[in-house]
């Protein structure tokens, strides 16, 4: 299963009023496992970057201007993300909105919504009431954040990268450790049963003192014939 860990930066909230974007970052993963496949790329806005937007990304128009346009990256876009890719995104609906109004705009097919897989949802299912940022779930799952002074769409993502998989659960998050005939039981163990357990070399010494023992006895004694313990005795006769 191929999924895309993805994050844009944009020159502000809405892009039908023209804002548009100038960063994309995102690291594919396989089976929940990251590959090291990344994608990286600054673009051109073809309009100024407002001074609140330099202050979060700290990218300005000195930098931007001779960056690529939209235009002239889609393709390398669409190949990287591919066709039926899952899209991994904090906050899907905003960074959807973006990137399909840039296709749009370039000629390229929209991406429909259920490709999305939005973690502030999946955040917010799993802690109702509590702070389900980025930066909030990286303190909760211990992530290092620290290199994250501003906002960068690949560091974004690798950190969201791990925030997902804490989320589901662990790199493996469908992993049950299973033995016997529930993991299908292979004489080979390629279906995870346990390998048969020989006796100890040498038994070992007993840590059950005597006055423990004959206490337990007498506990017993007192429930009578039915007691559990006694269908469990290796010294009987």
């Amino acid at each position: 299963m191929r999924e895309i860990v993805l994050d844009t930066e944009t020159t502000g909230f809405d892009p039908e009023t023209g804002d548009r974007i100038v960063e994309i970052g995102a690291v594919e993963l396989v089976n929940h496992l990251p590959t090291g496949e990344t994608y990286h790329v600054y673009i051109n806005p073809e309009r100024p970057m407002p001074q609140e937007a330099f202050e979060v990304h700290g990218l300005g128009d000195d930098f931007l201007r001779d960056k690529p346009k939209f235009a002239e990256i889609a393709q390398g876009f669409v190949d990287f993300i591919g066709a039926d890719a899952k899209l991994v995104i904090h906050n899907a609906q905003f960074d959807m909105k973006f990137l399909n109004a840039e296709l749009k705009r370039a000629g390229h097919a929209v991406m429909p919504h259920s490709r999305a897989v939005d973690t502030l949802e999946i955040a917010r299912r799993k802690f109702p009431g509590a702070q389900n940022s980025l930066d909030a779930l990286c303190r909760r799952f211990r992530i290092d954040n620290s290199n994250r002074t501003l906002h960068g769409a690949l560091l974004d993502s690798e950190l969201l990268a791990e925030v997902y998989l804490a989320l589901m659960g662990g790199r493996q998050p469908g992993l049950v450790l299973e033995t016997g005939a529930a993991a299908g039981d292979s004489s080979d163990g390629a279906g995870g049963a346990e390998a048969p357990r020989g006796p100890r070399p040498r038994v070992l010494a007993p840590r059950l003192t005597d006055a423990e023992a004959d206490a337990h006895a007498a506990f017993v004694a007192k429930m009578g014939d039915k007691a559990v313990w006694l269908r469990y005795r290796t010294d009987k006769a």
